[in-house]
């Protein structure tokens, strides 16, 4: 296996500017609250530094009673782009606001919301449309300014100037999570391998329709004690999918299978979207790969990926579809209509009585991409006629959308996206109301992670999370 250890030599230079910045922003909050404790606001953020799945709680003290204020997060995206979430408050008797239990009375978000300023962020007025929110340098964290300012604002957080201002950082690698880059057999990918001597259990991650190596789930993962890796599975030059079938899974898994720190008989497949297909396909028709487990987000068993087919001609079949039957409102084009409505021929879908693992089904029921609620709903009567539903579990969202990602990850619900096969530019509409989208990515997460440690980790060393 080649392997390359990446070091973090920016990440540290950026830890250390940033504990700085902390640092001296401590001392004059001490020294001048010491001057005149009765008219500093401070602000407090608990952890500052945080795993991204991890809740953190945000105080602000000092206030008069009654204070209208405006609690702001702002963060720049690796585009260089600006995104923000805000919420209107107003201080107890005690001049405080908790933000875990007082509730926002207007903003971005309302209500009693511990990480509304995270899930409900968006970019700022004036941004470029159809962004979607992603981190590639999952070696360095995401940053967030919060900060409080005086009065109930909506806009104009630019030419304002504070009461109280925190750095925070939000990690997808725990300490000690090691990352290694995996060109082998013909295979692209980054393995993500947890602290300690292992042996863990293994979890091949796969995405969506957008190609490319996507890191930061399996960062993650890694995070929580599962040696993950990421494929890439769908490249840039369409030519390279042509040679891209069951060969090419088939060596991913064993390459995974095959690492000295992975449990050789403990490994899961893990697939969203345009993954769903090729993670159920393999699944049910290779000879080689035999997951333990597998969990399907916001995907179809229709378009079957046929033991000889390459990823090209599955994709560019399903293309032809979206020119002929898709809708477009608003330039935005709406893909849950091509898979409607859902084949009774059994050659244009996976034979999931052919499953024979336990299989997690993650459903948006307001998913605009897919048909997902129809497919659950005919991979169930398919594997009761069958007699293997018991390994069946879903997991069904009223209002929320496609991209169901981890926890706080800001509700995307249009973006740019390129279609794979034809690299034609389109506004794609996701689906998904932001809040019960936040609550499906929360509970989802939650019961991933479980799922993976009851049928991965009951037979391996306990794996005890690193905090950051």
């Amino acid at each position: 296996m080649h392997i390359c250890h990446q070091r973090n030599t920016g990440s540290t230079s950026l830890l250390f500017y940033y504990e700085r910045v902390r640092a001296f922003v401590l001392e004059d909050i001490s020294t001048t609250t010491i001057c005149d404790m009765n008219s500093i606001p401070v602000l407090t953020v608990k952890p500052w530094r945080a795993l991204f799945d991890e809740k953190f709680h945000v105080v602000v003290g000092n206030l008069p009673p009654t204070q209208e204020v405006t609690l702001h997060s702002l963060h720049q995206s690796e585009d260089t782009d600006y995104w923000e979430a805000f919420g209107h408050y107003v201080s107890d008797a005690q001049g405080r606001v908790t933000v875990a239990k007082d509730p926002s009375v207007g903003g971005t978000y309302e209500g009693v919301e511990p990480m509304g300023l995270l899930w409900s962020m968006r970019p700022v007025p004036g941004s470029r449309t159809g962004l979607r929110l992603r981190r590639k340098k999952v070696h360095t964290p995401m940053v967030v300014h919060i900060s409080v300012y005086s009065g109930h604002m909506s806009q104009g957080f630019r030419e304002q100037v504070a009461l109280a201002s925190v750095v925070t950082e939000r990690w997808y690698m725990a300490p000690g999570v090691r990352r290694v880059n995996i060109t082998e057999g013909g295979v692209t990918g980054t393995l993500f391998l947890p602290p300690g001597p292992g042996p863990f259990p293994g979890v091949l991650d796969m995405w969506g329709g957008g190609g490319g190596l996507v890191e930061y789930r399996a960062a993650l993962l890694a995070s929580h004690g599962f040696a993950a890796m990421a494929i890439i599975y769908l490249f840039p030059d369409h030519k390279k999918n042509t040679t891209i079938g069951y060969p090419y899974f088939e060596n991913a898994f064993r390459l995974l299978q095959d690492h000295p720190l992975v449990a050789t008989d403990r490994i899961a497949l893990l697939g969203i979207s345009a993954a769903v297909p090729v993670v159920l396909s393999i699944t049910a028709y290779s000879k080689t790969v035999k997951p333990r487990c597998c969990v399907c987000i916001s995907g179809t068993h229709t378009g079957r990926i046929g033991a000889t087919q390459s990823i090209a001609e599955a994709y560019s079949r399903i293309e032809k579809l979206y020119k002929k039957a898709c809708r477009y409102e608003k330039n935005h084009i709406i893909g849950r209509d091509v898979f409607l409505p859902i084949p009774e021929d059994i050659d244009l879908k996976v034979e999931m009585g052919r499953i024979t693992c336990p299989l997690l089904l993650v459903v948006g029921q307001d998913d605009q991409s897919n048909a997902t609620v129809e497919s659950a709903d005919d991979m169930k009567q398919m594997m009761e006629r069958a007699g293997n539903s018991n390994l069946l579990t879903t997991l069904s969202y009223p209002g929320a959308g496609h991209l169901i990602e981890m926890p706080y990850s800001p509700h995307c619900k249009v973006s740019s996206f390129l279609m794979p096969i034809s690299r034609e530019r389109v506004l794609a509409l996701w689906g998904g109301l932001t809040k019960p989208h936040a609550v499906a990515q929360e509970d989802s997460w939650e019961k991933i992670l479980g799922f993976l440690r009851e049928h991965l980790c009951h037979s391996v060393k306990p794996h005890v999370q690193s905090r950051l």
